[in-house]
């Protein structure tokens, strides 16, 4: 494996190129200095100062199998040598063959696969089939939801990045289940279960079944929280979903392929959803690549009715290939298996663990490799070490610890979440958990609580 490299100079320039040149997304430009990268292998990535960090974020909770998958960057190259690109109107033996592992994956119900080129564009074609085959226009989502940043996605996101977004038409927002912030006077799991289903009920009666095309949900929101729905939630929009003919769009960016342990979040519940949106692992962001995997019934409605969409680069040569081969070492390395164990065995006990030593964390859920942790100045108010919507300068103490101290955190408003590679070794996901440990020590002043 390769090492970090000590080039403060080319670290420099490129911080200055970077700069000058490229416009960063949900930022103000001259409040932030992204971190040059020189190279990745496995769990691992490094600068051009010296400095090595364990990737506990997964990048943007894509790198599924690590970074530079040798088996995955072959099949790349081989696929560049055969055929790197063609307009989507023509048949592909390698696109077939990614949409049929999909389907496979996604179990007898699913018929088809529409390819995209992310999370954001399979949101809004999910949306756009749904509506189209219901003959309804609304959909419902969660407030507590990131769904990607384009027309319809940002509108279904319920986070505050939706604010100054809102131009699509037909979205209402209904309160999902969280048990440690709950909004329903929960005191245990069963009855938060029972009165965010009994919410969402009344919300589509007052809303108008006959309107509502589609809910939509992370299967486990992700961005808000890794909020893990409780036991016989799933099943109950399902049951929703068919006594008022709506369709469940099951939204598996992020927990899909693997991250929790096993192919798609849905299948750690006995209900099955009408259309999945998918990305992010799926090639393990070798190569941007998603798209929305259709049931039968679904699919049926556009045999003989033109669906009216469609993508350039939709189901792109060197992408489905990385597809391919992305799950294909997941199935051979047995990396869903892994994730599950690693989750389990390590990352759930561990935290637990931790809470017992740092007053800070007040919350924690998961599964696999798919971690969030609640953090708070004071355990019997619940106040969140930093704002919803925004960061807090404890916060920022804590990311920056976890980075001085090798390890690269993902972070959300007053939460830190663990999303390591599913194939991390039980070495790795113990030394995360130490860096962790030691970074909460580094700011423990902050607890205010008794």
């Amino acid at each position: 494996m390769s090492q970090a490299v000590n080039d403060p100079a080319k670290s420099a320039a490129i911080s200055a190129d970077d700069h000058e040149f490229v416009f960063h997304s949900w930022s103000a430009q001259g409040a932030i200095k992204p971190l040059p990268i020189s190279g990745s292998a496995g769990s691992r990535f490094w600068d051009y100062e010296g400095n090595t960090y364990l990737d506990f974020s997964s990048q943007l909770v894509f790198t599924n199998i690590g970074h530079q998958h040798p088996k995955v960057v072959k099949a790349i190259q081989e696929q560049a040598a055969i055929i790197t690109t063609m307009a989507p109107q023509h048949a592909s033996e390698v696109r077939n063959q990614a949409a049929r592992d999909i389907v496979e994956l996604a179990g007898d119900k699913f018929a088809k696969v529409f390819f995209t080129t992310a999370g954001a564009d399979a949101i809004e074609n999910a949306i756009r089939m749904a509506r189209l085959h219901t003959r309804k226009h609304k959909v419902l989502s969660t407030y507590r939801s990131y769904h990607g940043n384009t027309g319809a996605a940002i509108n279904a996101t319920g986070d505050p990045r939706r604010f100054p977004n809102e131009f699509a038409f037909g979205h209402v927002h209904f309160w999902g289940p969280y048990l440690y912030r709950t909004s329903f006077w929960a005191t245990d799991e069963a009855q938060e279960c029972a009165r965010a289903l009994e919410h969402l009920e009344q919300t589509i009666i007052f809303e108008g079944p006959n309107t509502i095309a589609a809910i939509l949900i992370e299967s486990i929101p992700g961005t808000a929280g890794v909020l893990v729905p409780p036991k016989g939630y799933l099943e109950g929009v399902r049951a929703l979903c068919d006594k008022y003919k709506i369709l469940w769009i099951a939204d598996e960016v992020m927990a899909g392929f693997g991250r929790t342990g096993k192919w798609f979040g849905f299948q750690h519940s006995a209900a099955t959803p009408d259309l999945i949106t998918f990305a992010k692992g799926v090639t393990s962001g070798y190569i941007p690549l998603g798209g929305v995997v259709i049931s039968g019934d679904v699919a049926k409605t556009f045999d003989e009715t033109v669906f009216p969409g469609g993508l350039t680069y939709m189901g792109h040569p060197l992408a489905t290939a990385t597809a391919v081969a992305t799950i294909q070492v997941m199935k051979e390395e047995k990396m869903v298996e892994n994730a599950a164990t690693i989750g389990e065995k390590i990352l759930g006990p561990g935290l637990h663990e931790m809470a017992k030593k740092h007053k800070l964390i007040g919350d924690i859920r998961g599964m696999g490799v798919f971690w969030g942790v609640d953090l708070v100045t004071d355990r019997a108010t619940r106040a969140p070490l930093a704002p919803y919507g925004a960061s807090s300068p404890a916060m920022n103490e804590l990311v920056a610890a976890c980075k001085k101290n090798g390890l690269m955190p993902f972070n959300n408003f007053n939460r830190i979440h663990l999303c390591p590679p599913c194939n991390i070794s039980e070495a790795d996901a113990k030394l995360g958990l130490e860096i962790i440990d030691k970074s909460l020590g580094e700011i423990a002043k902050h607890y205010t609580g008794a």
